[in-house]
């Protein structure tokens, strides 16, 4: 990344302090010549849920942000490149034993996390006086499509910035007023359909505990060794170890196949009484019910995506993230989706040394990170569906299992380097990226 210095540092505005926005951060701090803001509503950083897992390209990435060793300490066990399990899936809703019907391995396999431990060591690399706390963003503005552009906060204090980043989440505020914008400007308001997620037909039940909860039983868990999947009609039931293999995640889904763009009525998330979560699997294989009886205080979560967005790009506002692609989280995919995003956008903002070659740089952004994501979260619907044999294959294994297994074919398209090569060749075709 060479060039002058301007005189005047590019503003960056990140709103949002989760996984999206603070690897966006912490890539572009970088350089010299960016000035990063993280606006964040809460009054810390924080993460809810348990487990994040990431794959291969993704820990590439972290490679090459110079965070491997720290994301290492933090890991299941350190990533070191050889063949991994991804997923171990089982016939389970049945009392008897089940069974494997597929074992997806590639290499690292499943790299998995504690969620918070995750977002610490983002947290960790961040620069002092980076973040801004308490700042809820209400809206923006940008009045001249080749001017700054104007955050409004709930505090009344506003900011101005000369790119702005939603990274504010699935219920993304920035996202909504995008949209708007863009359908009045159109005069098209089925674009007014893009800015709520909707409910997928899915409840999934979470919980954590202690790993020598299982190792009590006298006997080696399945889910002590390898990420679990464990399947039935309409149902999954997914486990592994984080925390250095000191925690066990359990996550299960049930599902409603015909419910999937319904109205969900209630919070998305809460607490729930332990026994509607066994009653939910009553019946499964004995190794499913020892996993859930552990879980003392179960939450219940609705899951909820977004459509296909059609751009994540206006003006000099971009989304990164779950604001732009909020998934299923079958693939375990939507935290690698994020950071690929920022990964992206960071390399890109890096070459832009004023402010004429920002509105290529987004374009560049969308053009390369758009079709993948897009493609993993219909692919993350779609493979929910194949787990709970409520996609075409339905119980046929043998064509159910090379299904599942093509499901994660995206992760080998590209690697990281080579999906930022693109960007950079599109950048410099552009008219205003020709100064590059």
């Amino acid at each position: 990344m060479t060039g002058i210095a301007p005189v005047k540092p590019l503003r960056v505005a990140i709103c949002g302090g989760g996984i999206s926005g603070l690897c966006l951060a912490v890539a572009l701090c970088r350089f010299s010549h960016i000035k990063v803001d993280v606006y964040e509503a809460a009054e810390q950083f924080k993460e809810i849920g348990a487990g994040v897992m990431i794959w291969s390209r993704t820990w590439r990435i972290l490679q090459l942000l110079g965070l491997a060793d720290a994301f290492s300490k933090v890991a299941h066990a350190p990533p070191d490149g050889t063949m991994g399990v991804g997923f171990d899936f089982r016939r389970s809703d049945s009392p008897n034993e089940g069974y494997r019907f597929r074992l997806v391995e590639m290499p690292y396999g499943c790299i998995r996390f504690h969620r918070a431990h995750f977002l610490d060591v983002l947290v960790e690399h961040l620069p002092k006086d980076v973040a801004h706390f308490g700042k809820r963003v209400v809206s923006y503005s940008q009045p001249n499509s080749n001017g700054p552009v104007t955050i409004e906060f709930a505090d009344g204090i506003d900011s101005q910035c000369d790119v702005l980043v939603a990274c504010d989440g699935i219920k993304s505020t920035i996202r909504g007023h995008m949209y708007q914008t863009k359908a009045k400007q159109m005069k098209d308001q089925s674009l007014l359909s893009f800015i709520e997620p909707f409910w997928s037909g899915t409840v999934a039940y979470r919980g954590l505990f202690p790993t020598e909860k299982l190792a009590r039983s006298g006997t080696s868990h399945r889910a002590l060794d390898a990420p679990m999947m464990y399947c039935g009609q309409s149902k999954h039931v997914v486990s592994y170890s984080i925390a250095q293999g000191s925690i066990v995640n359990v996550v299960t889904f049930a599902s409603k196949p015909k419910a999937e763009g319904s109205q969900w009525d209630g919070p998305w998330v809460a607490e729930c009484p332990k026994a509607e979560l066994l009653e939910c699997y009553a019946g499964w294989e004995p190794e499913v019910e020892e996993l859930l009886k552990n879980i003392e205080q179960p939450t219940k979560w609705a899951i909820h995506q977004l459509q296909p967005l059609p751009f994540y790009v206006m003006g000099r506002v971009a989304l990164v993230g779950d604001a732009a692609h909020a998934m299923t989280p079958h693939q375990g995919a939507g935290a690698g989706q994020a950071i690929e995003d920022a990964f992206v956008l960071a390399s890109l903002l890096g070459r832009c040394h004023d402010t004429d070659n920002l509105d290529s740089a987004l374009k560049a952004y969308e053009h390369v990170r758009l079709p993948l994501a897009t493609h993993v979260l219909n692919g993350s619907r779609m493979s929910g569906k194949m787990y709970e044999f409520d996609s075409q294959h339905g119980s046929d294994y043998a064509t159910l299992g090379p299904a599942i297994q093509g499901q994660w074919d995206w992760i080998n398209w590209s690697s990281p380097e080579e999906d930022v090569q693109r960007a950079v060749d599109y950048l410099k075709r552009d008219t205003f990226g020709s100064k590059l």
